[in-house]
């Protein structure tokens, strides 16, 4: 295999082992919750519509991916 891939996947597992340790943390506790975002709790039913949220993932995985494509 070629040693970029190799890297590709390291520098993957680094994100994904940061992201971990903030959800752990509690320091993205306010993903979800954002205004905009819908959630209704009835007498035996909860249902949560992330719209700001998922929107917000959104523009940043576009900007990092931009921001990949343009360097490498």
């Amino acid at each position: 295999m070629n040693r970029s891939v190799g890297l590709i996947v390291i520098m993957g597992g680094a994100c994904v082992l940061i992201i971990g340790l903030l959800i752990y943390s509690g320091a993205l506790s306010w993903f979800g919750r954002l205004p905009g975002d819908i959630r209704y709790e009835g007498e035996h039913t909860r249902v949560y519509i992330p719209i700001v949220s998922s929107l917000l993932l959104s523009l940043v995985l576009s900007l990092l991916f931009y921001l990949l494509r343009r360097f490498f």
